[in-house]
């Protein structure tokens, strides 16, 4: 699943940062500027945000 952060407008379509998030790894970011998590260090990030946390 790939989900772009960008409101209509705001970026050019390239230039948007995504998160790809795939079998085995999570990436975010937009082009050379990315990082990459495990699954289980996203799942911890993830819950994270959703607590309120971060």
């Amino acid at each position: 699943m790939k989900i772009v952060l960008c409101d209509d407008g705001v970026c050019t379509p390239p230039k948007c940062p995504v998160v790809d998030v795939r079998d085995d790894k999570v990436i975010i970011g937009e082009k050379t500027n990315v990082c990459t998590l495990t699954r289980a260090q996203f799942e911890i990030l993830r819950q994270k945000i959703i607590t309120g946390e971060i």
